[in-house]
């Protein structure tokens, strides 16, 4: 197994031009084509709708290509899309590929996809989800030919939030919802998909589970899990990345926790844990791709200093945090087409984040 990783940028949901220009180059082949993640530039809220639009142009782009329709593109392709560039990050996608390869010998990066079934309104953010997410990672683990946790460094999950179709639905039949609020929904929904990974891996305990403690009890988290939620999808998607003597290429993958958003030795630390070696200066042409997770410092407290972030009515939390972020990671990197999501329910210690690093070795 290969692994390759190529970022395209986007001009809006609906620009497939960068895929379409490295399809006809012979550097893709679309037949290979496993996974996409991305941003946009919608609000990253419940009404979203960007996220399902990129779904849908890279879809019918590759339906062309294959000679497929694009239902059948879905249902090959992983598409994760976290909504929301805020300052200086920009719109993009990196193309994951998959190809027949010789192992290396030394571990390299390996992908495992899982799927979840379709859940009900009332088991959004609910110990079902939570289950149902740690089974799934389980399978894309064994797919990516992991056997240890240990290698895991990156488990990208997308799923459903609540819909008011969703919660309409739901009060229709009288089933109990965890709440009654879409946006609301979104910490519920993240921080169960975070817990199943957690169980998956072994860094916690299923007897220490229960449906109240999700979003609620902190304490318990995974380090490795980069949660969304979204109105475009009813089941869960899986993106399991790890490093595996039985794949090939010449990529790894390597991750940290940020311990704030302005923590760039964080960005560092994720990029020498993926190249295996330690540098005080960091080469920003052996950098791939980085994905991260953007949260507000508790109490809205930065190193001493107050800020905005919890306090201000009119921009959301998470679009303050990933603009920081971004523009952190960017000074470090000098490339904005990061991958930062909003919050981080259950995913590191409360006030800290999750970040990884695909390199070039």
């Amino acid at each position: 197994m290969r692994i390759s990783a190529h970022k395209i940028p986007m001009s809006s949901p609906s620009d497939v031009s960068g895929l379409e220009r490295l399809i006809d180059a012979g550097t893709i082949d679309p037949r290979e084509i496993v996974a996409s993640i991305g941003k946009t530039e919608g609000n990253g809220g419940a009404n979203d709708f960007t996220r399902g639009f990129a779904t849908l142009s890279l879809s019918l782009a590759l339906a062309r290509r294959l000679g497929i329709s694009p239902e059948e593109v879905a249902r090959r392709v992983a598409f994760v899309w976290s909504g929301g560039t805020e300052g200086v990050l920009s719109p993009h996608a990196t193309i994951f590929t998959r190809s027949e390869g010789a192992a290396a010998g030394v571990k390299r990066l390996a992908l495992g996809i899982g799927v979840t079934r379709d859940f009900a309104p009332e088991e959004v953010g609910t110990l079902v989800e939570v289950r149902e997410v740690a089974a799934a990672v389980r399978r894309a683990q064994a797919e990516a030919g992991i056997t240890s946790a240990e290698d895991v460094h990156y488990v990208q999950v997308k799923g459903p939030l609540l819909t008011p179709a969703m919660v309409a639905d739901a009060d229709r039949r009288g089933a109990k919802l965890v709440t009654k609020d879409p946006n609301g929904s979104k910490p519920f929904a993240r921080g169960a998909t975070a817990l199943g990974v957690a169980l998956a891996l072994g860094e916690i305990e299923e007897s220490s589970l229960t449906d109240g403690v999700i979003a609620q009890n902190m304490d318990l988290f995974s380090s490795v899990a980069n949660t969304s939620a979204g109105g475009e999808l009813k089941n869960c998607e899986i993106l399991l990345f790890g490093n595996s003597e039985k794949a090939g290429g010449d990529l790894r993958i390597g991750h940290s926790v940020l311990k704030d958003v302005v923590d760039s030795e964080a960005v560092r630390a994720a990029v020498s844990n993926a190249l295996g070696e330690s540098s005080a200066r960091l080469d920003p042409s052996r950098v791939v791709a980085l994905f991260a997770k953007a949260e507000a410092p508790p109490g809205g407290v930065l190193r001493g200093r107050r800020t905005t972030m919890l306090s201000d009515a009119d921009i959301n939390y998470e679009r303050h945090a990933r603009a920081a972020l971004g523009a952190v990671i960017a000074s470090v990197t000098g490339d904005s087409a990061i991958f930062v999501s909003g919050g981080t329910e259950h995913q590191c210690a409360p006030g800290e984040a999750p970040i990884a690093a695909i390199v070039r070795v």
